[in-house]
């Protein structure tokens, strides 16, 4: 967790994150001091509209006594430069802290404090990237004010900020009354239960959110609170859950609200401890869901047995899923193999990750008939036929739905169709 900075002297407390919420206009006892000077003409420019972002957050920071920060000044400097290019609608800020190809000076809650008192007049920017950050729960609070005040936001990633309970708080529930907002990313902030219940009732409530990712954030079964959403809620497109401890019986009541949900398109379940008995319901729900089109299951074990019961609903009776995941899911020969015959009945389903589990000569054969068929595209799948003494063979190729989830490319386009083709059917707010 990032230090926090010390509270100013002779500064109120702000009590409760309810508080807070109920109260935008205070700042918390942990914001940073907004020290005073009588520069009148700093004041006009930051104001005025015609001064670009660089010089605007230049003099904000002489203003308030706060640091520049070199990164969030070359970054702004660059959108500066495009709009003189006329490039001015629709500009996606991109400030993440993982940035590998420039010196990177991480942000923390006091320079966002600064950042969002210019961007919530910016109205030509509707997405704003600040992962792999320090923010905190005091960058938490402000980007709750920027949501709340900056209504062309579309697109927020704030994963990876050390952001907890509180700070989760305070940002679900000023998205109660928020109706710009389509895509939020909160992955890797450990806002745990608590923080997830007030994202599981906000959900009840908003009708504009379309993604959520809510993945790696020490969320423990929370499948009953989710369930319930789902049959509340009929806007959200594309759920992140991976890494909730999710079983068999969390997946039968995500399943349970399924029937009743028709906007859901892309459910990401990775990385729990899902087995084959989960499948039964997962497949009994496909055969009456029109709406799911992306699955992911990788990272879980539902073995021969899981594969076969979704094989058999995808040949007989689901005609809208178009890609599954089951990467790492202890599958054997058989069950792949009944996987990759559900494609030749099948014509929507499209694309399938196998890669992680136990192949044997019939998979190969299988997978490899598919792509020289034409039926499977190469972009397609995560395995790449090639044959050695006659026999033919399984190699990994970087293709995926999500392969730069946690980390960006340095070279080549990070968002390509082929490592992230769940971006790309489900294509929802900013991407990816």
């Amino acid at each position: 967790m990032a230090a926090q900075p010390p509270k100013p002297v002779g500064e109120r407390s702000m009590g409760s994150p309810q508080k807070a919420a109920r109260e935008p206009a205070r700042s918390p006892a942990w914001a940073p001091t907004q020290a005073r000077t009588p520069g009148a003409a700093l004041v006009g420019q930051r104001e005025s509209p015609e001064s670009g972002l660089q010089e605007h957050y230049s003099n904000l920071c002489m203003e308030k006594s706060q640091k520049i920060n070199p990164f969030i000044l070359r970054i702004l400097q660059e959108v500066d430069e495009e709009i003189k290019k006329g490039l001015a609608a629709g500009i996606t800020l991109n400030i993440a802290g993982n940035n590998r190809l420039v010196p990177v000076e991480r942000i923390t809650g006091e320079d966002f404090w600064i950042l969002s008192r210019i961007l919530k007049n910016c109205l030509y920017i509707n997405g704003l990237d600040v992962g792999y950050n320090l923010l905190s729960d005091v960058g938490a609070y402000y980007a709750a004010k920027l949501v709340q005040k900056q209504l062309n936001l579309i697109y927020l990633n704030l994963m990876f900020n050390d952001i907890g309970p509180e700070g989760g708080e305070l940002i679900a529930k000023v998205l109660h009354k928020n109706q710009t907002l389509k895509y939020l990313r909160m992955t890797g902030n450990k806002i745990e239960n608590k923080g997830g219940m007030f994202f599981a009732a906000m959900l009840q409530i908003n009708s504009s959110l379309e993604k959520l990712d809510l993945g790696d954030c020490d969320l423990e079964e929370s499948t009953v609170h989710i369930g319930r959403m789902l049959k509340e809620n009929h806007c959200l497109a594309v759920l992140h859950m991976c890494k909730h401890d999710i079983k068999s019986s969390g997946i039968q009541q995500l399943c349970d609200a399924l029937y009743l949900n028709s906007s859901l398109r892309y459910l990401d379940v990775s990385c729990n401890k899902i087995t084959h008995d989960g499948m039964v319901y997962l497949a009994d729900v496909l055969k009456s869901n029109t709406t799911l089109e992306v699955i992911d299951l990788s990272f879980n074990r539902i073995e021969n047995a899981g594969a076969k019961y979704l094989s058999e609903t995808l040949t007989s009776h689901n005609r809208s899923l178009k890609a599954l995941s089951v990467v790492s899911n202890n599958i054997e020969g058989e069950g792949l193999v009944a996987l990759s015959q559900s494609m030749k009945t099948n014509l929507t389903f499209s694309h399938i990750y196998i890669w992680g589990n136990k192949f044997d000569e019939a998979t190969c054969v299988a997978y490899s008939d598919l792509i020289q068929m034409g039926r499977l595209k190469p972009d397609n799948t995560d395995v790449e036929p090639f044959v050695v003494d006659g026999r033919v063979y399984l190699a990994e190729v970087s293709n995926g739905l999500k392969k730069h989830y946690y980390w960006t490319s340095t070279s080549g386009e990070s968002y390509d169709h082929s490592s992230n083709a769940g971006f790309a059917l489900v294509p929802v707010g900013q991407q990816p």
